[in-house]
């Protein structure tokens, strides 16, 4: 019988359906929980659970979904539950530890999030109480996979990286290049895309985020302030949720403070027909992410790319060499970065060319789920050594 995963995320975690049915040709069984819409997993043949969690500070609500994954360990009896994310990378840990399934935990760190991104006192005071859950977590924890050398150091650094720490570089997020290729080939094009929005034959920088604070929006509205001050035909388009974020969403009077050279869309489906239909992507993410997708995405579409010098986005982004970086919070050098690219299209056009080959050799979604299959294995082995040890239902104890 194959091997049963559990891929437990939030709202977003229909971001990783290409992951996970990469894992299901590779033979495991597969099945997802989440707190979104289950109508994407379902679509694929994606046995989906409902799993609701909050993702800002909520003791309560964290203890009742503490008590529902629990349960949902228990019927399922997944081989595997591998969480993604700070919520689901300290909830799966823990739960599989009260379940008494013998589910063996995987944590797929993405990144530190506003706890570690944030210097507000509250952010500052929880980081102490972040670093006692994961040393709990830790302890349950048959594998922790970083995406980047930055958070598995700081693991280390903290003595909560637990028994096997992994470095698989866009673990669990890797880009599908033959469905984004796919995408590109049946959404509208660049033309219709530009007639939708107004936007003409005005040059484009796209962003593609959530409309935090934490990830760099103010700065980034400050930043085309200034570029529109000096090529004032430039469009900014923004791609990303805003209503969805809580008390640290941009709100709409900020944005709409930049009009007419701003644009929000909101959450879009057709993203890498937004990706092709501009000149630059830019990404001023402030936050402890793991690798961006979107950075991923925008490199195949072409795009050269402007982005904070983050870990994460450092791992993809060699500056001056397939794209520009600029110190996060800086709008005047994030502004600097995206006139220099707009004003020398070929050496942008050679940059892009130089991170769509990133993409596709160090990123791919196949070169890394071959490297989580390994993983999987070693767990299993290590699962079966252990049931191998205990006694027979039958067998008295010494």
């Amino acid at each position: 019988m194959p091997a049963h995963v559990l891929y437990v995320g939030g709202e977003d975690n229909n971001l990783r359906i290409p992951f996970i049915l990469a894992m299901r040709r590779r033979g495991y069984r597969v099945t997802a929980a989440g707190s979104g819409d289950p109508a994407p997993f379902l679509s694929h043949g994606i046995d989906f659970v409902s799993f609701p969690f909050d993702r800002f500070i909520s003791p309560g609500s964290d203890l009742r979904a503490l008590r529902r994954l629990v349960a949902i360990l228990r019927e399922l009896q997944p081989d595997i539950a591998q969480g993604f994310d700070t919520k689901p990378c300290l909830l799966v840990p823990l739960a599989s530890g009260l379940s008494g399934t013998g589910t063996k935990a995987v944590r797929t760190i993405c990144g530190r999030s506003w706890v570690y991104s944030s210097r507000a006192p509250l952010a500052v005071a929880t980081r102490p109480v972040l670093q006692t859950l994961h040393r709990l977590a830790a302890r349950r924890t048959a594998a922790t996979v970083f995406q980047i050398e930055d958070d598995r150091d700081f693991f280390r650094r903290n003595r909560i990286d637990g028994r096997r720490g992994v470095l698989i570089p866009a673990g669990g997020s890797g880009v599908d290049v033959k469905a984004f290729e796919r995408a590109l080939a049946e959404l509208p094009s660049r033309e219709a895309m530009r007639d939708e929005l107004g936007l003409g034959d005005a040059e484009v920088v796209v962003t593609v985020s959530r409309m935090t604070r934490q990830k760099g929006i103010p700065t980034l509205l400050k930043a085309a302030a200034i570029v529109h001050r000096v090529r004032p035909g430039v469009r900014f388009v923004l791609v990303g949720p805003r209503e969805s974020e809580g008390p640290l969403a941009v709100s709409a009077a900020e944005i709409e403070a930049h009009s007419p050279y701003v644009i929000a869309t909101g959450a879009r489906r057709d993203v890498p027909a937004l990706m092709r239909m501009a000149d630059v992507f830019a990404f001023p993410t402030e936050y402890r992410e793991g690798v961006a997708r979107a950075l991923l995405e925008a490199s195949l579409a072409g795009l050269p790319i402007v982005s904070s010098a983050m870990p994460g986005c450092r791992e993809v982004i060699r500056d001056g060499w397939n794209g520009l970086l600029a110190p996060p919070g800086d709008p005047e050098r994030l502004a600097d970065g995206i006139i220099q690219v707009l004003e020398d299209p070929e050496a942008a056009r050679a940059m892009a060319g130089r991170a769509d080959a990133v993409a596709r050799e160090q990123f791919s979604l196949e070169v890394m789920a071959d490297r989580m299959a390994q993983l999987y294995d070693t767990i299993l082995r290590d699962r079966e050594d252990t049931m191998a040890e205990l006694p027979a239902a039958d067998e008295p104890t010494a």
